[in-house]
């Protein structure tokens, strides 16, 4: 064999293992290539899962909290109907007696079983009698002069307030005193 024979055959082996390889590397490649498109395509499965079911969330979530709004309530509602319930019959009652103190005495037990729901449910009276006047709780709807009261008090209650928890849901509506022009000291007389 001539040198030259040799030549072409390692060219020829060279080029034809050169072939191989790069078949070798094709059929790597695509594989390499069919599997990223695998985990591609699980991905995006999974992607459109996990949006499917953040919407599925976002929906019942709205319902949940609608629901909470409009139900909110419903205990209380329910436990209020019982005094509903003894306000009819008081209504009835007084038609058909004439006896004050029965329908007085029916009335102020359906007081005491509304208070006591309101009680269940942290809704407590404000009754400031007596007390320093305090505009986050009351509302002034007078002032008067009052001999020897200290300014500021309450001294007439028009209507109860009421909080829930520590929420004010009413201000009480109150007169608050203020001293009399002759307690108060005249200018020209501390001077």
């Amino acid at each position: 064999m001539t040198e030259e024979s040799k030549i072409t055959q390692e060219e020829t082996a060279a080029t034809d293992q050169a072939e191989a390889n790069a078949a070798e590397s094709q059929e790597t490649l695509q594989q390499k290539l069919a599997e990223a498109e695998r985990k591609a395509e699980e991905n995006w499965d999974k992607f459109l899962r996990t949006q499917a079911e953040l919407e599925n969330l976002r929906r019942r979530m709205e319902r949940e909290l609608q629901n909470a709004q409009k139900y909110a309530i419903e205990k209380f509602a329910k436990d209020l109907l019982s005094v509903a319930d003894s306000l009819e019959l008081g209504l009835k009652a007084a038609v058909e007696t004439e006896d004050l103190d029965k329908i007085r005495e029916g009335l102020e037990l359906t007081l005491k079983q509304l208070l006591t729901v309101f009680d269940r449910f942290n809704v407590r009276p404000i009754d400031p009698l007596g007390e320093k006047f305090n505009p986050e709780f009351h509302q002034a709807m007078a002032v008067e002069e009052v001999k020897g009261a200290e300014p500021d008090r309450v001294i007439k209650v028009f209507q109860k307030g009421y909080v829930l928890n520590d929420r004010i849901l009413r201000p009480a509506l109150v007169v608050v005193a203020r001293p009399s022009a002759e307690s108060q000291p005249r200018i020209d007389e501390q001077a």
